[in-house]
């Protein structure tokens, strides 16, 4: 088992549950896939693309419930990042985090698994 991440809103994720799947954020539909990032990738993401946002969660991810519609492809610096092709059913989430904003923008980024 290898564990990915997703960090969207908390809003957009109570709505993913009440429908029983992700279909990705407005830069994720854009880019025609969801967007995830491993352990080792994650406060980069986070920097990157949500800094200075609050009420964020992190998604918690097992790479094996999501076959083929995974892809591993290149992305910041060349290094390979998880995409999904498709939407992600919520049943297959391991675990949802808060993901905790610091006054001077940044977040607390978790110890997570690899």
């Amino acid at each position: 088992m290898s564990t990915i991440y997703k960090v969207c809103s908390a809003s957009a994720w109570r709505e993913a549950e009440r429908q029983g799947a992700f279909r990705g954020s407005a830069d994720d539909r854009r880019d025609g896939f969801i967007h995830f990032s491993t352990a080792s990738q994650l406060a980069g993401t986070v920097a990157k693309h949500f800094a200075g946002q609050t009420g964020l969660f992190l998604i918690a991810v097992d790479t094996d419930a999501l076959g083929e519609a995974l892809k591993w492809e290149p992305s910041r610096g060349g290094e390979l990042f998880p995409h999904l092709y498709g939407e992600l059913d919520t049943g297959v989430v391991i675990e949802i985090r808060n993901l905790r904003a610091r006054s001077d923008g940044s977040h607390d980024i978790p110890e997570l698994a690899s």
